[in-house]
């Protein structure tokens, strides 16, 4: 694995989500340190460290790996992995979400 290269796709995806490294490091469960570590390519993660990361970017683990293997984020893979993340409470506010925003660019184009 080229870890650099990793290392920046970890940022590119971190910032994606509007986090800071510390955000990120209290999602995920890993230290601020481990984060900037993983991002400036310093070491190779464990696969449980990796687990950890996607936990805080709620995607899938097989997600962070293709799109480093493409060389670019996949924002709807990483969209679709997110809602498997959610509560219900957050999946009845992102549907009513949803819906106004259908309703508004459905109003905006009449």
């Amino acid at each position: 694995m080229n870890v650099a290269g990793f290392g920046r796709h970890i940022r590119s995806c971190r910032r994606a989500r509007g986090l800071t490294q510390d955000a990120l490091a209290d999602a995920s469960g890993l230290s601020p340190d481990t984060i900037r570590r993983l991002e400036h390519g310093s070491f190779s993660p464990s696969l449980d460290t990796l687990r950890k990361l996607c936990a805080g970017f709620d995607i899938l683990l097989s997600t962070l790996f293709e799109s480093f293997e493409l060389g670019e984020r996949d924002g709807p893979r990483e969209l679709i992995d997110a809602l498997a993340f959610i509560t219900p409470e957050e999946e009845q506010a992102l549907l009513q979400f949803i819906a106004v925003l259908r309703r508004r660019f459905h109003c905006d184009e009449n």
